[in-house]
């Protein structure tokens, strides 16, 4: 083997195996660590508690870099988001009708979960249809456009809702600042799915994310149908965010932290970008959760404060630098 081709060996079994074991230790410290003392003496309490905890915020983390990474690079913009096009409002909007409904109480727990899910991916479907009405193509500003206007009409049916239903307000603040407190196993399995299909799906479309990163133009001349394959990256990027915050609530900035970082470590390669945004954001969401127990401790923080705390500064940060 060449020097060359040692040297590419290397480095890639670093990008494989360095974010694969960083990945294992978060999740180990963050089931060993908490604001009481179970430790690993007490296993049954660590596997009902921690473990279930920490793997639906790894899994969270994930969902949202891998999403937040697939709409930068659809979107030709660094601070694109999936929650442009109006997922956290409308998962907002239907964990709202549950809660003042009374629903959960009637149908279980996890029908607050399945609200904001429906509500959250019925926005984004209706964000594509009315975009596609007005512009064929799906250009990226109609696309931002649409995603902005029905963020702000379903936030004011909220906010006329939340004046109305003033009692239930409380739980629904609580909810938005999202937790994985008290989310044990059936969490993780009703998240299991989602995943698996949005992260599947989002792989399906690698090779049509590096061509489309040249421009549309260049991608048709090469087989490529940029409106279908912009309709089905949509659809599972909503999935895998519809599901994360109806699941734990809105948590912001992973999907922006996690790519960006993924990015300067790897290029610009689709399929290295999406396997490092999985590890990262799911090492981010599990750090924010550890600290968020810690700081306070017995309480704890909203995960979703302390990834803002985090993100604000990095970004500023970020873009201080370049200028």
């Amino acid at each position: 083997m060449s020097k060359t081709g040692a040297r590419l060996f290397c480095r890639r079994a670093v990008l494989i195996l360095g974010p694969i074991l960083a990945s294992g230790a978060s999740i180990f410290l963050g089931a060993a660590l908490g604001s009481s003392s179970i430790g690993f003496a007490n296993p049954g309490l660590v596997w009902d508690l921690r473990l279930p905890r920490v793997i639906l915020a790894f899994l969270t983390g994930a969902s949202l870099a891998v999403s937040g990474a697939v709409f930068q690079s659809i979107l030709k913009n660094q601070l694109a988001s999936p929650y442009l096009l109006g997922v956290s409002s409308g998962a907002s909007l239907g964990a709202a009708l549950v809660m003042m409904g009374g629903i959960a109480a009637v149908a279980g727990a996890f029908t607050l979960p399945l609200g904001g899910f429906v509500f959250g991916l019925g926005t984004v479907f209706l964000v594509i249809a009315l975009a596609s009405a007005l512009d064929r193509s799906l250009s990226n500003n109609t696309i931002i456009l649409f995603g902005m206007i029905c963020s702000l009409f379903v936030n004011a049916i909220l906010t006329v809702l939340s004046s109305l239903f003033r009692r239930e307000l409380r739980d629904l603040i609580i909810w938005q600042m999202g937790s994985f407190a008290l989310r044990g196993w059936g969490y993780v399995r009703l998240m299991v799915p989602f995943f698996i299909a949005g992260i599947l799906g989002i792989l399906r479309y690698v090779r049509e994310l590096d061509l489309l990163s040249f421009g549309e133009e260049e991608a048709l001349s090469m087989g490529v149908n940029a409106r279908r394959v912009r309709k089905g990256l949509f659809f599972f990027a909503a999935l895998l965010t519809g599901a994360s915050v109806a699941l734990c609530g809105v948590i912001g900035f992973v999907d922006l932290i996690a790519p960006h970082a993924a990015r300067r470590i790897a290029g610009s390669a689709h399929r290295w970008v999406i396997f490092l945004s999985f590890c990262i954001g799911g090492i981010l969401l599990v750090t924010a959760d550890l600290i968020a127990r810690l700081v306070i401790s017995p309480s704890e923080l909203p995960v979703g404060a302390v990834t803002a705390l985090i993100g604000a500064p990095f970004f500023a940060w970020v873009y201080f630098r370049k200028r």
